[in-house]
């Protein structure tokens, strides 16, 4: 059976990688759970795998636990789809995101196909470097149904926009500024600064 090597990259954190090898007719669950092994991030988490091109662009997501808008547009599972499935490259990459209250965001990226070794015990981690960012804001946060990862419209029909308001009176502006510029006996020349001479 063929083996699969990925390399794992935080994309914000390009000094620290995992390689990792997998069956190929292991599923992205179990890669999604392989990576986490050696993150110590909590695996129960909201994530996706994006088969991707060389620019790392989205295309096709495959989905752990999906929110109800993705699970109407019938996603793909992770637990469902096999790596092999979506290796049409022998660099395939895949865009991944985990944990999309607080997310971190992954390149990975098929390195070589390997034969499998007799008596090895996949999956595997290959090489493990650097420490993964401590992972606070991603640990102590409930995954919600109704979070959406794309683009979300914040603001609401009646709900104010923050900025400055036309009918606002800045008059308690202006006579801080007049009591801070009058100094001891409040005489102050046309360049803001007292005339002593």
């Amino acid at each position: 059976m063929a083996i699969y090597r990925f390399k794992v990259t935080f994309e914000d954190y390009e000094d620290i990688y995992r390689e990792v090898d997998m069956q190929s007719k292991s599923t992205f669950l179990e890669l999604h759970e392989v990576i986490h092994s050696t993150t110590s991030y909590e695996v129960e988490r909201s994530s996706s795998f994006f088969v991707s091109n060389d620019q790392w662009k989205k295309g096709t997501e495959i989905a752990h636990l999906p929110n109800d808008r993705k699970k109407k547009n019938e996603v793909l599972l992770m637990a469902d789809v096999k790596l092999s499935k979506f290796i049409d490259d022998p660099h395939q990459k895949f865009y991944y995101v985990y944990n999309f209250d607080r997310p971190y965001d992954f390149h990975v990226e098929l390195v070589k196909i390997l034969k499998e070794e007799e008596g090895k015990v996949y999956p595997a981690v290959f090489k493990s470097i650097g420490q993964a960012p401590k992972n606070a804001a991603a640990a102590d946060f409930p995954v919600t149904d109704d979070t959406d990862e794309e683009e979300e419209d914040f603001i609401h029909e009646g709900a104010e926009e923050y900025g400055v308001d036309e009918e606002d009176d800045f008059d308690t502006f202006d006579e801080e500024d007049e009591k801070s510029e009058g100094g001891e006996d409040g005489e102050k020349s046309s360049s803001g600064y007292r005339d002593d001479y």
